[in-house]
């Protein structure tokens, strides 16, 4: 007979610039590693397993995203339970709740809808604290032409050229539901440049680098590298268009995820 697994999800937030992205990975600092070698202590001889969200990339952070962990046994005290574990995360790493969820539920498949952001400033080199939250480009931009840009990405396109090496069976048609370039006004903090901007892009999945690669292709168009026809060729099917520059991963946030 098989054994009633006890399932919640737990809304997790994490700066992740000391991180090789959230996968465990073997000799690796990951946020799932950190996250699992916690638990194992606050949960000692309790066997669990937890499942992500998805996936992000090194250096990239969260203000909001998710896992499902199962247990053999139901947590006893949730209060208690959040208390310890924020207690014994990294700082860099906390726990918002934890909600008891049917054990059929999909973390992956019953995602609505995810939000990113990605913020940069251009103009002038940063103070260095910015480091982790925002991508600087000294050179000049030309930022309206790159909000208009931004709204090209919106809808169902083929995007091909804003993934690494994709393999034969990967889904390459996908559709962001919005895309703009607004001023920053969700981070702030008083060594950040007087003015700054955000990528604001939501969809139900994205593709790895996919974003990093539209930000990338944008910044290429506000420095003229690239020109609006570019970006145009670069969603059309079946392209053969290579984009080469990935924005860092230190200016992306998963900024939320809605869940069915």
């Amino acid at each position: 007979m098989q054994k009633k697994r006890h399932c919640y999800i737990i809304k997790v937030q994490f700066l992740g610039f000391r991180y090789s992205g959230w996968q465990k990975q073997p000799g690796q600092k990951t946020v799932e590693g950190m996250i699992h070698k916690t638990l194992k202590f606050i949960l000692p001889n309790i066997s669990f397993k937890i499942l992500g969200a998805g996936r992000t990339d090194a250096k990239v952070s969260a203000l909001q995203t998710a896992f499902e962990i199962f247990l053999e046994h139901p947590l006893p005290d949730m209060d208690a339970f959040l208390t310890d574990f924020n207690r014994n995360l990294p700082s860099d790493i906390k726990v918002l709740n934890c909600t008891p969820i049917s054990s059929d539920f999909n973390i992956i498949q019953d995602s609505k809808s995810k939000e990113y952001l990605y913020l940069f400033s251009y103009g002038q080199k940063n103070h260095p604290f910015c480091a982790s939250y925002l991508t600087n480009c000294i050179d000049e931009l030309d930022i309206d032409l790159m909000i208009k840009a931004a709204k090209l990405y919106e809808g169902t396109h083929d995007f091909r050229a804003y993934t690494a090496k994709p393999k034969a069976n990967k889904k390459l048609v996908r559709t962001v539901d919005s895309c703009e370039i607004l001023e920053n006004k969700i981070l702030k903090a008083n060594f950040f440049p007087k003015k700054s901007y955000l990528l604001k892009v939501t969809g139900k999945g994205f593709m790895r680098y996919q974003i990093r690669l539209m930000m990338g292709a944008l910044m290429q168009l506000g420095r003229g590298e690239l020109g609006i026809l570019d970006i145009k060729t670069s969603l059309e099917e079946g392209n053969t268009m290579q984009l080469n520059y990935v924005a860092p991963g230190s200016g992306l946030i998963l900024h939320k995820i809605d869940f069915e």
